[in-house]
């Protein structure tokens, strides 16, 4: 019996920025978006935080997430993820105990500590190169500090922040965070969305260390995939190239800016396969062929849930591709 119907579906929206369009464009169809997956009854909107690509508009993630949390009214709204070695704790609690603050009981805070950049990019953060590689869990102890209630003798705390409990989740594409996240009994979300090879592995980690605390009786793995739904299979997969072009150029050190589908692309046998494996975790077509993927990924993964990157190049064809896999996902 498919497990579909049994589990939240949420969505992870990059803001893509189109070749030609604009920042404010993207920002208008992620309002848009989040929207429309609010009436469809999905779960979260989460955002991601990267910095210097010309094809993401997010970089300033907590300020768009209260953007879309302004403009909606149930859906849980958060950061996948906010790159905790970026930040000071502090201010990052402060930032998110906010939001919180303005919509109570809807903020996901979750982490992860990749630069979301290159080294140049870094250096203008500031950012000391050897940050998150050992230092990650003190960062996150001391923004959990933050957050939680105030003790007596603390000298620093975050207002707004202290005593808001905003959820944090842990976020990788490796073992590192599963095991951290079971270690400390967190939730746990797997980006299978562009990095699936190690998916398998970390999932296993997270469920056999998983250690019970006061946030989790017992484990809860979130999966990021990319979903690409259309009326048939055939239209799905032309759609569907322009995330191959996007991870192409990624690939190449060219633009990201998301690009009209086609129906060829040139790129070499190995640059194919870079392509397909960044897609590996990757349900496209129509209506059979996606409850089919979704059912057969779920079944492998026994995630709790499942959080959707759709990456199209109209609008029009997103919010279609949403469309349709909520029709699948009730039925």
């Amino acid at each position: 019996m498919s497990r579909l119907h049994d589990i939240p579906l949420s969505v992870l929206d990059l803001a893509p920025i189109r070749q030609g369009g604009s920042v404010a464009e993207t920002f208008d169809d992620t309002v848009d978006l989040a929207q429309q997956v609010e009436g469809l009854g999905f779960n979260r909107y989460w955002l991601a935080e990267h910095h210097n690509i010309d094809g993401i508009a997010s970089a300033a993630t907590a300020v768009l997430i209260g953007h879309v949390a302004g403009a909606t009214s149930q859906i849980r709204v958060g950061s996948g993820g906010i790159m905790l070695p970026n930040h000071p704790p502090l201010v990052i609690a402060e930032q998110f105990g906010t939001l919180e603050t303005l919509y109570p009981g809807r903020i996901d805070l979750g982490l992860g500590r990749a630069p979301g950049s290159d080294g140049v990019t870094m250096a203008a953060m500031r950012r000391d190169p050897r940050s998150g590689v050992s230092d990650f869990p003190d960062q996150l102890d001391e923004l959990r500090r933050y957050l939680g209630d105030a003790l007596p003798d603390q000298r620093v705390r975050a207002n707004p922040g202290q005593g808001t409990h905003v959820p944090i989740w842990l976020l990788g594409s490796s073992g590192y965070s599963a095991q951290l996240a079971a270690r400390l009994g967190l939730p746990f979300a797997f980006a299978a969305q562009f990095a699936p090879g190690y998916l398998f592995e970390a999932l296993r980690l997270y469920r056999e260390q998983f250690q019970p605390s006061h946030v989790l009786d017992e484990p809860y793995a979130m999966v990021g995939m990319p979903v690409i739904a259309a009326d048939n299979d055939a239209q799905a997969t032309y759609l569907a190239s322009t995330a191959h072009q996007k991870f192409l150029n990624l690939i190449r050190g060219r633009s990201t800016r998301s690009l009209p589908p086609t129906d060829s692309l040139d790129w070499s046998p190995q640059e194919r396969a870079m392509v397909s494996q960044n897609m590996g975790a990757a349900v496209i077509g129509g209506p059979k062929t996606v409850r089919e993927g979704l059912e057969r990924f779920l079944e492998q993964t026994q995630a709790n849930e499942l959080m959707i990157a759709t990456d199209v190049y109209r609008q029009v064809d997103r919010k279609r591709s949403f469309e349709i896999l909520a029709e699948v996902w009730r039925t």
